[in-house]
């Protein structure tokens, strides 16, 4: 998983009890889960909040969080968890706002959230984890949609990441945990269901038999029928093995929306960052993915301005997204993290990295702008998720009214800048 800043995400469902998630999917995902065992454990009057380490900026926004939650609850209590915590837990108990620190394993302990009798700080060495247990959860409270984790850790060492280092080695959940939670989940109301880990295409190299993250998702697609949608998060593009492109040929259950974890589109950047993949190899698994699936929507992550970047170096990245056919971009400027070895490269200007994520930024809203102008007239299916508003297999946002949690057929009927608009199909008769 290559982890992207967003707006920090809530738990609306409790005015005791609040959940500030940073980051990642999958710490969406953990977060659900560190609420069931608040919740069970009756702490109350408590702001858990979950923080991201893949730059400065997020470590920066989540400090202020904290900061913000002490003011607006003076009376409750404060806990830290997640990466940035995990990889700096004395930071975060040095911290006058914050009354209990958790690492990323014992976060998703029950035991942790107990109101009183936990120590201040419990952090353990997230090096010497080997497993990771499912957690099983019957629902999100989103309903519609929820993150499954199927794997954690990373045993890569990009020059750029410190999130192996929060995270620990990879490691994944056995495929009969999977199909269970998946099973509940459904159950209770889930009609699409995002796999996501930390490097989720490793996924099986330490289970016996060292299933292929693309045989693991055959085998659980064939034992939970019942699941109508299912969507993949971050992909490693050198990982994505056999079966996983034959999935995308066959499966219509598979959403033709990957998100590629490519980060740049220049091939000695790419050897600096110590990537495994070169300019080349992302263009073949495009066309690869193409011929198989033509109606598939690439997204991807991409670094601006990454030690030794010049201006040539870029337009290899810039011209990348138009080469690949990318539309959903997460853009990040390069950020220094201390202990990693870019840290130490020559270092580009920060005005000029801001600007060139911005040109990126700007082609990737064109791609966009594509995108949706060609899905004028079409048909889609779309999952809705909240009252007047959904989802299209491709992942772009779509108004229409409809049941929540169902999957309406439409036609695309216009467009804004943001979102499709569409209008439900008549039964036949």
């Amino acid at each position: 998983m290559r982890s992207t800043l967003a707006e920090p995400s809530r738990d609306p469902s409790s005015s005791a009890l609040e959940v500030v998630t940073f980051g990642c999917r999958l710490n969406a995902y953990e977060s659900e889960v560190m609420r069931r065992h608040a919740q069970a454990a009756g702490l109350e009057r408590a702001v858990i909040l979950n923080s991201c380490a893949v730059t400065a900026e997020a470590e920066r926004q989540f400090r202020q969080a904290v900061r913000k939650a002490r003011r607006t609850h003076p009376d409750a209590m404060i806990i830290v968890t997640g990466c940035a915590v995990q990889i700096d837990p004395e930071r975060y108990a040095a911290m006058p706002e914050v009354d209990r620190v958790l690492g990323n394993l014992e976060k998703l302990e029950a035991g942790s959230f107990n109101p009183h009798g936990v120590p201040r700080v419990v952090v353990a060495d997230i090096m010497e984890a080997r497993e990771t247990a499912g957690h099983l959860i019957e629902g999100f409270a989103e309903k519609t949609r929820a993150f499954i984790e199927v794997q954690q850790g990373c045993d890569h060492r990009c020059t750029f990441c410190i999130i192996p280092y929060g995270r620990g080695p990879s490691r994944s959940v056995p495929m009969g945990e999977i199909v269970e939670q998946v099973r509940r989940l459904v159950a209770g109301g889930v009609r699409e269901v995002v796999v996501t880990g930390v490097d989720v295409t490793s996924y099986g190299s330490d289970l016996p038999g060292q299933p292929s993250l693309g045989q693991m998702l055959r085998r659980f697609l064939a034992a939970v029928p019942e699941l109508p949608r299912l969507r993949l998060s971050s992909l490693d593009p050198v990982e994505i093995d056999e079966d996983l492109y034959r999935l995308l040929a066959e499966e219509p259950r598979l959403m033709p929306h990957l998100h590629l974890s490519a980060q740049a589109g220049d091939d000695l950047i790419l050897k600096r960052m110590k990537r495994r993949h070169l300019r080349r190899d992302l263009l073949a698994v495009t066309e690869k993915v193409r011929r198989l699936r033509p109606d598939v929507v690439f997204g991807a992550d991409l670094i601006a301005g990454f030690p030794t970047e010049d201006e040539s170096m870029f337009r290899n990245t810039l011209n990348l997204v138009e080469d690949a056919g990318l539309t959903w971009l997460h853009v990040f400027p390069y950020s220094e993290r201390p202990g990693t070895p870019a840290a130490r490269m020559p270092a580009v200007p920060k005005p000029e990295r801001k600007e060139r994520a911005a040109r990126l930024r700007a082609a990737g809203d064109a791609a966009v702008d594509r995108f949706l102008e060609s899905r004028v007239g079409s048909h889609a299916e779309i999952l809705i998720e909240q009252p007047g508003l959904g989802r299209c297999s491709h992942f772009a946002p779509v108004a229409l009214d409809g049941p929540v949690g169902e999957i309406v057929s439409a036609r695309i009927t216009s467009r804004t800048d943001s979102q499709l608009q569409a209008q439900a199909m008549e039964s036949a008769a």
